[in-house]
């Protein structure tokens, strides 16, 4: 058995070589070595100079920290944590190397691409060392023989329909019933999801009050028709899982006639709306109505344990739309901010689906800890969250964010693998939903990040 404090200390330096990772993709670390140019030290001539010796700094200080990760967890660790540990250890003075290439040759060509991604392979074998380390402590063959014990079929609905006292009640509460349609708590995420592609494409003078209102507008009511749609083609399976089984189709507070009328004059709106903008844009708000409604929901969520992980398409495409809906066209920026949403939703979801494991199960869908068991999700978990963090480093790289970006998701990264960490040390309902909760805060917070980032000269 590990102490907690290798794994503290491994965590510590994880966090550490993520922070030099954000820091020195920012255009304020390259800026900065164009003014320190001797190596490893300079004289502090300007504000520039001192950020650069500040980063030096930082990376030794991390290197120590790696030192001590290697010698402290050497011991009686597996053999695969100490070929993580050794690739890592080994990759380090490399790093500091082309880190003094760069400053040479000055932050053009090959040397800073080689950097960075140095960079993230020594990120990622540390967070492997990290998963493998907390997966040997805490792990246990949990996976089930028989995901589903009893047939679905025979599951007896926990749903029933509503009633009321007055007509005025009815009427509030079928206003709410079309609005929880909707997935209000989904749509805003998303919508922020697809203003940060917007303000990543336009920066402070390239986006239009037009544009705004016709790629938010269409975003949010092709979230709701969606939304929509799912409750619908579900409507059987909510009322046999206690977490849906007060859905609005669920207790027949919506009939099933009105439901899908509703939900398509929000796709025909969301349509029109994105025509505004361009053809473009329409066209993937189509694909992301279709895929979440029809794909996801028919296809993927009730027959594959990957489902969360190709669900995450309905995610990412709103930051394609932000973005296209701004530049008509696909870029860099765009992408890579999707591939991050895309990769950030199993590391998510799946703390959701360990807290609902058994709610899941009763609704016949095939979730990773319902098939594969608690401790595979957990490592999962940490898996998907290691290449979330590595992505919005690249999105540092290939955008012009600056400090506050790159702030926002070590300080909110490194928060989202403490809970992570606890949820593996915990194993409980609770850790499971701080872990949803703490992914949650992560995401929106560099979202906003992008938008204050993007937009403030």
């Amino acid at each position: 058995m590990k102490r907690p404090q290798s794994t503290t200390l491994l965590a510590t330096t994880v966090v550490g070589v993520y922070l030099l990772v954000v820091a020195g993709a920012t255009a304020t670390i390259a800026d900065a070595a164009a003014a320190c140019t001797s190596w490893p030290v300079c004289a502090p001539s300007s504000v520039d100079a001192v950020v650069a010796l500040g980063h030096r700094a930082a990376a030794l200080v991390v290197g120590l920290l790696l030192v001590g990760s290697f010698v402290v967890g050497w011991s009686d660790a597996s053999r695969r944590v100490r070929a993580a540990l050794l690739a890592a250890a080994t990759l380090y003075p490399l790093q500091i190397g082309m880190g003094a290439l760069v400053v040479r040759v000055g932050a053009s060509g090959i040397a800073p691409g080689l950097h960075l991604g140095v960079a993230i392979a020594i990120f990622t074998a540390l967070t492997a060392a990290l998963g493998w380390q907390l997966e040997a402590d805490t792990g246990r063959e949990d996976a089930p023989d028989e995901p589903f014990a009893e047939s679905v079929a025979d599951v007896e609905p926990t749903g029933s329909t509503v009633s009321f006292d007055s007509r005025a009640d009815r009427i509030r509460a079928t206003l709410s019933a079309y609005f929880r349609l909707m997935k209000p708590r989904l749509m805003w995420l998303l919508a922020l999801v697809a203003a940060a592609g917007m303000a990543l494409a336009g920066g402070p003078d390239g986006l239009s009050v037009r544009t705004i209102v016709f790629t938010l507008g269409g975003g949010v009511l092709a979230i709701g028709a969606s939304g929509t749609f799912n409750h619908l083609l579900e409507r059987d399976i909510d009322r046999r899982m206690k977490r849906t089984s007060d859905r609005p189709l669920a207790t027949e507070l919506v009939p099933v006639r009105n439901a899908l009328a509703f939900g398509v004059a929000l796709a025909l709106a969301s349509l029109a709306a994105f025509l505004q903008v361009n053809v473009f844009a329409a066209t993937l708000g189509f694909v992301a109505i279709v895929f979440y409604s029809v794909i996801y929901t028919l296809v993927l969520k009730p027959n594959t344990v990957q489902n969360t992980v190709l669900g995450g398409v309905a995610g990412a495409l709103p930051a394609l739309i932000g973005w296209v809906g701004v530049t008509g066209e696909i870029g860099t920026p765009g992408v890579v901010l999707a591939m991050t949403i895309f990769l950030w939703t199993p590391a998510h979801f799946y703390n959701l689906a360990l807290a609902y494991k058994e709610d899941y199960a009763r609704g016949g869908f095939p979730m990773m800890p319902v098939v594969s068991g608690e401790t595979k999700t957990r490592k999962h978990i940490l898996w998907y969250l290691t290449a979330t963090l590595a992505s919005a480093g690249v999105l540092t790289a290939v955008s012009d964010l600056g400090v506050l970006y790159a702030t926002t998701t070590v300080a909110f990264g490194a928060l989202f693998l403490g809970m992570v960490i606890r949820l593996h040390r915990e194993r409980s309902e609770d850790a499971a939903f701080r872990a949803f909760h703490a992914s949650n805060a992560y995401l929106g917070a560099i979202l906003l990040a992008i938008v204050v980032d993007s937009l403030v000269v």
